[in-house]
């Protein structure tokens, strides 16, 4: 009864004495830079007036231009079974990244020391990032990948013009891909009482859900005394569904167990949202709100069902993601995030590996209301040295850190289901591997005991003999498919993850004749075969994966590299030039599918049809010549035509990996004209066909907006598809004509890419060569609301115009 009391006592506090205003957050976009180590340039009185304005997030290195001697290594790659070094000159995108870079902008706040704090609070900075206040330093992060956030309070000003600089510097030598370089990442300034949550304070976990009833458990950090937090649960449409108040503390938590009835449940098919609105209050004053978005929903992994989601065992169709967004770089953008993943959900994907590196709080958000299960990783390197100076550098100060902060900023997401602690380490080898590989394991246990974690392992046989692998919550390997069965007999678990999988290589748009399997082709004109059957030395075709993920149910799921192509590592080219970007991608750097993902979705996007040929129709001077056609189709048989002419019915079977997934007619002889393709569902009945025509020569630019309405927000991206079309609509497969872009009214040009990884011309520029074909042109939204024009023109071509709008 004293507790009831106590609470309508509180209750009538909260309702009636007068509140404060909570917190205010400014996103801090608009900032000078300048590229190249300045004196002084921490200081309030510096002249930073001829530096450029920028808008972060921001990529300094993005436009170029390319150049073969940035960051040049002579390197064995260990991880690629290399035996020799060799001159790598794309390795890490050919972009000028290395340097030292000078941010600086000014802020004003109403209030300081008077009560209030004060947060600067960065999403990502690459990288050795310092920030200084007034031109004192605050600080100092040395991770380009890391969240962080420093209280600078004592350090502003009230009612002036308080500097903000950051001095970020990228070494040679850092990185194994392009890292990019800049304030990628939003960051904002937080106005807060001091009596307040904690930055990151809050932890929400659902542990039971059964008998229409979800248990909501909140941890809450707080700052100051005698405080009281309510907090309001609201469904997906704002309904207030649960309500609650609590004022008792331990130290500085207050934990909360609310019940939910009837919840909905966060799944890849459903992912249903719940906010929780957090009030702290004291003597009656509102002091601080913050609202934070999580999901009902519960995995567990076991020896019996491998994992399981909401109780239903489901296995990860994964894909590891790079962090740049290729044309654009790593500034982050929403719009492009989703593009990405809108794409993935149609190839049927559900789940996304931040590789290497740890994700961007909008990726996680878009995951959480798209329905992807997220695998988030940490590092790339622990203490053992991949390259010079990477995160050995600074594993042993700042590894703990680094761990707590991205677990504290991101746990909240219903869509991480697992943490990664690094991902093909050195310290795979040795018990001083394994105990390191316990310590970080540990510190994510501590931090979040509900997920479990993994290490991407590919010294398999040193973490089968040393105890590596079976320390581990979940072992992951990367390939070494010969070695699933021994590890699986070997590990405790009961399970094992194929962390990464695949590594094919090919270009979109290109096949080499003969069609054949195998490791490590190269050609002159430094293109692979997307016939789909080349890879590297230590990785292997899409279907070897498929069959122990279909045969074995103890192999809980692939993340298959990569699933858009990214900039840097251009295997198996990375000691060619020109080449500057990877070739693993199942979509190219522009986003533009290759065949390879018509394979994937044959066998992943179990709701919708896929019938889908290759090569392309046009191969003048093969006349006469056997050019097979394969088909990628989620039915199990076809039958294929020739100018009318049957070529027989391929049936889907067992004697093959191969054979088992793909339809194949290898001795198909080119004539000009059109293929066709008749699949039948398994009663034998025609169910859909496709064909494909010979084109004629390039005569117009056919347009196509991923969306033609797009918010005036001044960040907003339209992705339009070009493709050159002969007279009758034809799309022409070797067009590689050039194109120029110009973009009118309430919007702007922002970069163009056609997905060619020998191409040196510039993303930035409003004008590029056509890649067998295509090429994808991306618009920007002013601040403005109204119409965009966009308008492409090409030598010999009939130019064309797209209208979009921009809408508030």
């Amino acid at each position: 009864m004293k507790i009831y009391l106590l609470s309508i006592v509180l209750l009538s506090a909260l309702c009636f004495q007068a509140q404060s205003q909570t917190r205010e957050i400014q996103a801090l976009k608009d900032w000078r830079f300048y590229n190249g180590d300045a004196e002084l340039a921490s200081q309030s009185g510096f002249d930073d007036s001829s530096w450029e304005k920028v808008t972060v997030p921001h990529d300094w290195a993005i436009k170029g231009p390319f150049d073969k001697d940035i960051d040049k290594q002579v390197v064995r790659i260990e991880q690629n079974n290399e035996t020799v070094a060799t001159e790598k000159t794309g390795r890490t995108g050919a972009l000028p990244f290395i340097g030292v870079g000078w941010y600086r902008t000014n802020v004003s706040v109403a209030e300081v020391n008077s009560g209030k704090q004060i947060i600067l609070a960065f999403d990502g900075a690459m990288s050795n990032a310092e920030v200084f206040v007034n031109g004192k330093k605050v600080g100092n992060r040395p991770y380009g990948y890391s969240y962080f956030y420093f209280d600078i309070t004592d350090e502003l000003q009230a009612g002036k013009e308080n500097v903000i600089a950051v001095r970020l510097e990228n070494q040679a030598f850092s990185s194994r891909w392009y890292p990019g370089a800049g304030i990628y990442r939003k960051v904002n300034l937080i106005i807060k009482d001091a009596v307040s949550f904690k930055h990151w304070g809050h932890y929400i976990t659902t542990p039971y859900i059964g008998n229409g009833l979800a248990k909501i458990n909140i941890k809450s950090q707080v700052q100051g005394d005698n405080v009281v937090i309510k907090t309001t649960l609201r469904d997906a449409n704002g309904k207030v569904v649960a309500e609650n108040m609590v004022s008792q503390r331990f130290g500085d938590e207050i934990e909360q167990n609310i019940s939910l009835d009837n919840p909905e449940i966060w799944g890849t098919d459903s992912p249903y949202l719940y906010t929780a609105t957090l009030e702290l209050h004291q003597g009656g004053v509102l002091k601080d709100t913050e609202e934070i978005r999580f999901g009902v929903r519960d995995i567990k992994y076991s020896r019996e069902n491998g994992f399981e989601l909401n109780g239903e065992v489901v296995k990860f169709k994964g894909v590891c993601l790079h962090h740049d967004l290729g044309p654009l770089g790593i500034a982050i953008n929403r719009a492009a995030l989703k593009r990405q993943l809108t794409i993935l959900k149609d190839l049927g994907v559900n789940a996304i590996r931040s590789s290497h590196n740890m994700p961007s709080i909008e990726q996680l958000e878009l995951c959480d209301e798209m329905g992807f299960m997220f695998l988030a990783e940490s590092f790339d390197e622990w203490k053992k040295p991949k390259v010079k100076n990477g995160y050995n550098l600074y594993f042993d100060e700042w590894a703990e850190k680094d761990i707590v902060d991205l677990v504290h900023a991101t746990r909240n997401h219903p869509s991480i289901v697992m943490w990664s602690a690094g991902n093909e380490v050195p310290d795979q080898h040795g018990s001083a591997g394994v105990k390191r590989a316990k310590w970080i394991q540990d510190i994510f246990h501590r931090e979040d005991p509900t997920r479990p974690v993994t290490v991407g392992m590919d010294q398999v046989q040193n973490a089968m003999a040393n105890g590596f692998g079976a320390i581990l919550d979940v072992p992951g390997l990367n390939y070494r498919l010969p070695l699933y069965e021994e590890a699986y007999e070997l590990f405790p678990q009961g399970f094992i993850l194929g962390s990464e999988t695949a590594s094919t290589v090919s270009s979109r748009g290109v096949y080499k004749f003969p069609v054949e399997k195998g490791p490590n082709k190269t050609y002159d004109d430094y293109q692979s075969s997307s016939y789909d059957l080349e890879y590297c030395s230590w990785s292997n075709i899409p279907e070897d994966d498929f069959v122990w993920q279909d045969d074995k149910p103890w192999v809980i799921g692939e993340f298959v590299w990569t699933g858009f192509d990214y900039l840097g590592e251009p295997t198996p080219y990375d000691d060619y030039w020109p080449s500057r970007s990877s070739y693993f991608g199942i979509l190219d750097l522009a986003g533009i599918p290759k065949d390879r993902y018509y394979l994937y979705r044959s066998r992943w996007n179990t709701e919708d049809e896929t019938l889908h040929m290759l090569p392309h129709w046009n191969w003048e001077g093969r006349e006469g010549e056997k050019t097979p056609v394969f088909v990628y189709t989620n039915y199990s048989s076809a039958e294929l035509f020739v100018n009318g002419k049957s070529q027989g019915i391929q049936k889907k079977d067992s004697t093959s990996n191969l054979h088992r997934y793909r339809l194949m007619w290898m001795d198909v002889v080119y004539e000009p004209g059109e293929i066709r393709v008749v699949a039948f569902d398994d009663s034998g009945n025609e169910v859909a066909e496709k064909s494909i025509k010979t084109a004629g020569k390039p005569h117009r630019i056919l347009l196509e907006a991923d969306r033609e309405t797009i918010s005036a927000d001044g960040e907003d991206l339209s992705f339009v598809t070009a493709t050159i079309v002969d007279k009758d609509g034809i799309p022409v497969p070797h067009a590689m004509n050039r194109l120029d872009f110009e973009v009118t009214g309430n919007g702007s040009f922002k970069a163009v890419c056609n997905g060619d990884a020998t191409s040196l011309e510039m993303f930035h520029l409003p004008t590029m060569k056509v890649f067998n074909g295509k090429l994808v042109v991306i618009v920007q939204a002013s601040e403005k609301a109204g119409d965009i024009k966009l308008k492409v023109k090409g030598k010999g071509l009939k130019a064309s115009e797209l209208k979009l709008s921009s809408q508030n």
